[in-house]
């Protein structure tokens, strides 16, 4: 690959790299966002939005980070006298229950070593037993590399009808298979630096009939994020306040280009780039950070076993025009990140494999 010297091609768990076809179509010039432009543009998303998530329910558009969306799904859907049940087995769902608790919501945590996966009997038992207004969870646990079982929780959760299911899927859409309606889930959020290949500044969540009628019955939905005002502008192909038309413009273009691939293919794609990856650490001396048989198809985490500096090998990799992601969290000194999601193709991932080796050689 040809890069720029002061832009190496990120295998970073977002942001990830960016088209120049997509950096192109965000400089599109810029219209009001009361205009009947931007009215057309919020509804030519509509319908290809639903297509990705494979979903019949409204898509809102949100100017924030899917850290914004836990909050206002935490906020809207859970009533003060009620609980919400977090799935925690890494860093991100930790901080989605620290974000409920923030927002003054009664927590409970069912959760599981980092890099292991929650199974279903857990949840089961537990929902025999508890009445929850919601369970949370992340559908790819980007800080271990799990992708949890959430078909498996959706089809428990159906038989509990008054608990919503609200899903992570940051670093899951446009990566890993995603079926909003088939699984009955309730709000799920993203963002769009990750596997859906665009700049940072933008979120997208499904929302269900059934999560709107329940924030009309919460009487503290906050401001930015209240849910029945984002709906009533919905309906007009608005937003309540100034949206993020740029990006817009370049999810425009993108979710094209994701429809003319072909959610499937898309899919495959990921999983074999996952494969790839997985087999080549194992063959290089590195150990799988999560759980065999529920490791991510949108990036791989690796133990450090060997115990290289990452920090020296970026030194060294940044210099031939790519990086990867050290561990994050209480992992970050132990593991090592790589993703390969969003629009990079397997030949990008056996150059990087190529100058990892040419590093474990001379070090």
């Amino acid at each position: 690959m040809t890069q720029p010297a002061d832009h190496p091609y990120l295998f970073i768990p977002g942001p990830v790299e960016v088209r120049p076809e997509i950096l192109k179509a965000q400089a599109t010039p810029m219209i009001g966002h009361r205009s009947a432009a931007f009215a057309e543009l919020y509804a030519r998303l509509q319908p290809k939005l639903q297509r990705s998530f494979r979903t019949q329910n409204r898509v809102y558009i949100f100017a924030s980070s899917g850290t914004g969306v836990w909050e206002a799904a935490s906020r809207n859907l859970v009533r003060d006298e009620a609980r919400i049940l977090h799935l925690c087995n890494g860093a991100f769902s930790d901080r989605w229950a620290e974000v409920s608790k923030a927002n003054g919501k009664q927590v409970e945590i069912l959760d599981a070593e980092w890099g292991q996966t929650i199974l279903p009997e857990k949840l089961e038992t537990i929902l025999r037993h508890e009445t929850y207004d919601a369970v949370a969870c992340a559908y790819n646990e980007t800080s271990t590399g799990v992708l949890n079982p959430v078909p498996e929780y959706a089809e428990i959760l159906s038989n509990y009808p008054d608990t919503l299911f609200l899903v992570d899927a940051v670093s899951a859409y446009a990566g890993a298979p995603l079926h909003i309606d088939e699984w009955g889930i309730d709000l799920c959020l993203t963002s769009t630096q990750k596997a859906f290949a665009l700049p940072p500044g933008m979120a997208f969540a499904t929302v269900s009939q059934k999560a709107l009628d329940r924030a009309a019955t919460v009487a503290n939905r906050g401001y930015y994020f209240d849910l029945l005002s984002i709906e009533k502008y919905h309906q007009r192909n608005n937003t309540p306040a100034t949206p993020p038309i740029a990006l817009m413009f370049a999810a425009d273009r993108q979710l094209d280009d994701i429809l003319t691939e072909g959610l499937e293919n898309r899919e495959a794609r990921h999983k074999e780039m996952a494969e790839l990856t997985r087999t080549w650490g194992q063959q290089a001396g590195f150990e799988l950070f999560a759980q065999k048989g529920y490791e991510s198809p949108t990036l791989t985490v690796f133990s450090n076993t060997m115990e290289i500096d990452i920090k020296a090998l970026n030194t060294f990799l940044r210099e031939r025009g790519m990086e990867i992601a050290n561990g994050y969290g209480k992992i970050k000194n132990t593991t090592f990140r790589i993703a390969h999601m969003g629009d990079t193709q397997p030949h990008h991932l056996q150059e990087l494999f190529g100058n990892f080796v040419a590093f474990l050689a001379q070090s």
